[in-house]
């Protein structure tokens, strides 16, 4: 890539940060009603963010061999529990995480 490719490419990419990141305050200027569809947004989409997290780790886990899985289940089981019982997703992230990485050093 040439110099003023590379400039180019950098200043494309800044305008597109700058871009996404003044938009919202443009579009929901304060004082006004907040549209539905982002209150929506808003409420569902952390739940279906985790919840896809939880297949992505999951999904090349073979239950069918013996013992194969049995640290990630216990994993996710304490994540359910930490989320269940304190309603805050990055400590049940960080606690299932720091629960798996010490089963799979024992």
């Amino acid at each position: 890539m040439t110099i003023p490719q590379q400039i180019i490419t950098i200043g494309v990419a800044v305008a597109a940060i700058v871009f996404t990141r003044f938009l919202p305050f443009t579009l929901f200027r304060s004082g006004r009603k907040t549209p539905s569809w982002v209150l929506y947004l808003g409420k569902s989409l952390p739940p279906a963010i985790f919840a896809l997290l939880v297949i992505y780790c999951l999904r090349d886990i073979s239950f069918s061999i013996g013992g194969h899985g049995v640290i990630q289940l216990i994993s996710v089981l304490v994540t359910f529990i930490l989320h269940i019982r304190h309603r805050n997703m990055i400590l049940s992230i960080a606690g299932g995480t720091l629960c798996y990485m010490i089963l799979i050093r024992i």
